[in-house]
């Protein structure tokens, strides 16, 4: 007996939107059973870590923070993926963009003026889209695994920032702690809205809806889109493969690094060895869950940014592992694309003694 995926001929258009409804549900689900098998009261669990961030302040601010990075490497690596290009390594495209974003205010601390700041974010995109252009530029000329490339350049750059705050770009007068100089105020992204955010999170909603319009009424969004579902058919349209390739990597890359600066430059205001707490491998799960959407991503962010806040939460509340909100978060990605197999394609038990006709379906 062996399992078999065939695809449907058609499938519930209403299923595909309720999709990601039910993957939370069903994470949800998962989540209270663990808090039971730990040991703990599944209802309190699950109100602290989905509920309680949203009923305070303080938390609510904490969510908005964490959701900004994700949703601009979200929007970005939709790109990606909707083209059939599959970048995992937006941690580091996120930590490089960082560096890049980094260095006026860490080299050239006098550099104090009213370009300081938006010099900054765009050396965050340039480095951040150099840095995904490495494994673009692989697959385009020798054909190589993107996946393995762009996640092995996560570690790479992960060292890279680990050798620079604890080297040359260690503050002169930090104690010989391993960061950098505290950044200034004119590199300082300022808070909007009474302090409930900062301007990062403005600049990433607009990315967001300029991006979701892009891919909604433009050539350049047609074009992904019809590569991503069939490369020949773009083929005969004109369009290339290499030059879409290298054009998506680049914008993830830009949109990655840009979160990275707008993180160290926001929230952390100096480098340190670790900047993220995962985001670039979070934001491949708000990708999904937001339908490869701009804007269900911006939902999806805020989803996913709650699983960071309630895992801290739960873990000074009730004594529950610090790891909860990576597991919480996996089985996440696991129910999103397990739901969005079963709507696609129907599965079918094959007897290995039966004829092929005697198939039973599911």
């Amino acid at each position: 007996m062996r399992i078999e995926l065939v695809k449907r001929k058609e499938h519930s258009q209403l299923m595909a939107l309720l999709s990601p409804l039910i993957a939370v549900g069903l994470t949800a689900l998962a989540a209270g059973i663990i808090f039971a098998v730990t040991g703990h009261n599944p209802f309190v669990g699950l109100y602290k870590f989905f509920i309680e961030p949203l009923t305070q302040q303080w938390s609510l601010e904490a969510t908005i923070e964490k959701a900004t990075p994700l949703i601009l490497i979200g929007c970005g690596l939709a790109v990606c993926y909707l083209s059939n290009n599959w970048n995992i390594g937006a941690e580091g495209q996120f930590v490089v963009g960082a560096l890049f974003g980094s260095f006026l205010p860490v080299l050239f601390p006098s550099f104090e003026n009213a370009a300081t700041l938006p010099l900054m974010l765009i050396f965050g995109a340039i480095g951040g889209a150099l840095w995904a252009l490495i494994p673009a530029i692989l697959k385009t000329r020798f054909n190589t695994n993107e996946i393995l490339t762009s996640l092995m350049l996560v570690y790479v750059a992960s060292l890279i920032l680990d050798y620079l705050v604890r080297g040359p770009w260690r503050d002169p007068d930090g104690y010989n702690f391993p960061e950098s100089r505290i950044f200034s105020d004119a590199a300082t992204l300022p808070d909007v809205f009474g302090g409930l955010m900062s301007l990062a999170t403005p600049i990433t909603l607009i990315v967001a809806v300029v991006l979701a319009i892009v891919l909604a009424k433009t050539l350049k969004g047609f074009e992904i889109r019809v590569m991503g579902e069939s490369p020949r058919a773009g083929g005969f349209a004109g369009f290339s493969s290499k030059r879409l390739t290298i054009f998506a990597f680049a914008l993830a890359g830009a949109l990655a690094g840009l979160a990275g600066t707008m993180e160290v430059s926001g929230g952390l205001n100096q480098l340190l060895p670790v900047i993220s707490p995962g985001y670039g491998f979070t934001a491949i799960i708000v990708a999904f869950l937001g339908r490869l959407n701009p804007i269900g991503i911006i939902v999806a962010g805020f989803v996913l940014a709650l699983s960071y806040i309630g895992g801290e939460g739960v873990q000074s509340a009730m004594g529950v592992s610090n790891k909860i909100a990576s597991v919480i978060q996996g089985l996440l990605l696991f129910f999103v694309l397990a739901c969005d197999t079963l709507i696609l394609y129907r599965i079918r038990m094959v007897s290995r003694r039966a004829p092929s006709g005697e198939a039973s379906h599911v």
